[in-house]
């Protein structure tokens, strides 16, 4: 009878065991144990995911014999898309592939090109062998498919002097973002327009055409002549954003006016304006040469808005470096009128991205605005000179050792995110002719709505190689072979000018390294030895003693 009611005990537990497997297989549901909730996807990537209506297939180029680092990288891509996949229905596959695999030369080069010519970006490696140390060509991306369309997904950020480890812990907490922002390009049905604007002596299209290309992927871009005429109102009011990018002659006030107008309406603006005009074509004619004020007729307007972009030059002991001939040959050389900016705090559109490189940058200083929310993107180092215009660059200081004292200046910001409800520049002057015209609808206040304001217009510019009419990469600097964060930079404020989604908010969220503290290791080893050693030995023995004792009381009694 017993036994009987064992077997049928034993059976109901079975059946309700897989009876409450069956039920759960219909419900979701995960609890991430981590204080940073590194495994939990933020709601804006979890609403694309849903909206999935087929297969995103991801081939990762991160197997074979690569470091430990990168295979932490590797596990960490394959966890996020495993999480990605039960919040996509299913639609989200992938496969770990050995890119160069194959040990013959000739097919290896193939490969690169061909992976390089579809976008990614491969990393030197030095691999440490018994008869030394040997460089090894990784590629720590993926290419996404979905249906008819492929891109690329950078899985691994360099960035200028920052140690290894902390750049593999930047690109772990990164690949939400990069995976994301990939998936809804491929995704992507409408494109937003975005224009850069002309007819002010702004970048020419070869210029900024590395940019151009890679803003393609999220809008329809285009560029737009203002000439301050009513085709100019009907076209502007067409985009999202508008970007101007170095510009160099004045703006009539019939221009302004439109501007102005655009930004009441609610448009986005990216302003990269230069605060004295400076080049390195003028000391290809001689050592010395000035930098001086260039007036465009904007300052009023930008001051209305919240900002002074000054007419100053900035001087940084982290900088850029030129080729300088010495003996006969060329030789790299640190040129401070090229400063290295750096994020001046964590918002979304500079968190850990590279060093941005500027060109004789200018200073930005906030003005009075109550209803303006301000926030510095980037500024200078802690090492920072400032030059007033008319200042002199000699391109024979170079030589000379500086001197810590003159850069007694820190963190100047250099561009500045603007948000909120701006007033008209022409609110009590509107503007005769043209704010009565029908087609302008006058607005003396704007919607909710932002704008960027960058004082170096250098900073969009790659470098082109003008025999081939080739454009670099933005951000590439063909002398250090350094590839800086700019491309970044204006990617991350363009998307959050436009940025409906919300994606960009992931990029905020930080995931902290627990890295072992080597010198405590080292100072500690005999006694964490011991612990590990002699501990569980005496809890056992202990243990014993406790039951032994036990058990003479009990059949004592």
């Amino acid at each position: 009878m017993k036994k009987r009611r064992d077997i049928i005990q034993l059976l109901l537990s079975i059946a309700i065991i897989l009876l409450m497997n069956f039920v759960a297989s219909f419900f979701f549901s995960r609890i991430d144990l981590t204080t940073d909730k590194r495994y939990t996807l933020s709601p804006a990537t979890k609403e694309l995911l849903g909206k999935l209506d087929d297969v995103v297939y991801f081939k990762i180029y991160l197997d074979g014999n690569i470091p430990a680092g990168f295979k932490r990288l590797q596990t960490a891509t394959k966890e996020i898309l495993d999480e990605m996949r039960l919040y996509s229905n299913g639609n989200i596959e992938y496969q770990v592939i050995n890119a160069l695999e194959t040990t013959d030369k000739k097919k290896q080069d193939d490969v690169i090109r061909q992976l390089m010519q579809k976008g990614l970006e491969p990393t030197e490696i030095e691999i440490k062998t018994e008869g030394g140390a040997s460089q090894q060509t990784v590629f720590p991306g993926a290419l996404a498919t979905f249906r008819s369309r492929e891109f690329p997904v950078q899985l691994f950020r360099e960035q200028v002097g920052t140690p290894g480890e902390l750049q593999l812990n930047n690109s772990i907490q990164s690949l939400e973002y990069e995976i994301s922002t990939t998936i809804r390009k491929l995704t992507m049905d409408m494109k937003s327009k975005i224009a850069f604007t002309t007819g002010h002596g702004e970048l020419d299209s070869v210029d900024v055409a590395d940019i151009s290309h890679a803003l393609g992927d999220y809008y329809m871009v285009s560029r737009l002549k203002l000439t301050g005429k009513l085709t100019n109102i009907e076209r502007i009011n067409q985009q999202k954003a508008i970007i101007i990018a170095k510009p160099d002659t004045i703006f009539s006030e019939q221009v302004k006016f439109i501007l102005d107008q655009f930004i009441m309406q609610g448009g986005k603006v990216l302003w990269l304006i230069d605060g004295t005009f400076a080049s390195m074509d003028s000391l290809t004619k001689g050592p010395e040469t000035f930098a001086i004020s260039m007036p465009l007729n904007l300052e009023n307007q930008l001051f209305k808005y919240g900002v002074r972009v000054n007419a100053n030059i900035v001087e940084d002991m982290r900088s850029g470096v030129i080729p300088i001939p010495v003996n006969k040959k060329y030789q790299l050389m640190p040129w401070y009128y090229f400063p290295l900016l750096s994020q001046s705090n964590n918002h979304p559109i500079v968190n850990n991205i590279n060093l941005v490189k500027g060109e004789f940058s200018s200073t930005i200083d906030t003005v009075s605005n109550p209803g303006i929310k301000k926030t510095a993107l980037l500024s200078t180092s802690k090492y920072t000179s400032i030059q007033n215009a008319p200042a002199r660059i000699d391109i024979r200081g170079i030589f000379r050792e500086p001197d810590p004292r003159m850069f007694n200046t820190a963190y100047k910001p250099v561009a500045m995110l603007l948000e909120g409800e701006f007033e008209s520049l022409y609110k009590n002057h509107p503007l005769p002719g043209l704010d009565s015209i029908k087609e302008v609808k006058f607005n003396d206040k704007s919607k909710a709505t932002k704008m960027i304001v960058v004082a170096d217009g250098d900073i969009i510019k790659n470098m082109v190689q003008r025999s081939a009419n080739r454009a670099y990469p933005l951000g590439y600097d063909i002398y250090s072979k350094q590839t800086y964060g700019n491309k970044n930079f204006i990617l991350n404020a363009i998307n959050y000018l436009c940025d409906d989604s919300g994606l960009l908010e992931v990029r905020s969220r930080e995931l902290k390294l627990r890295m072992m503290d080597r010198k405590k290791v080292t100072d500690e080893k005999f006694k964490w030895q011991a612990i590990n050693t002699v501990l569980p030995l005496l809890l056992i023995i202990i243990f014993g003693i406790a039951q032994s004792i036990i058990r003479k009381r009990k059949f004592t009694s």
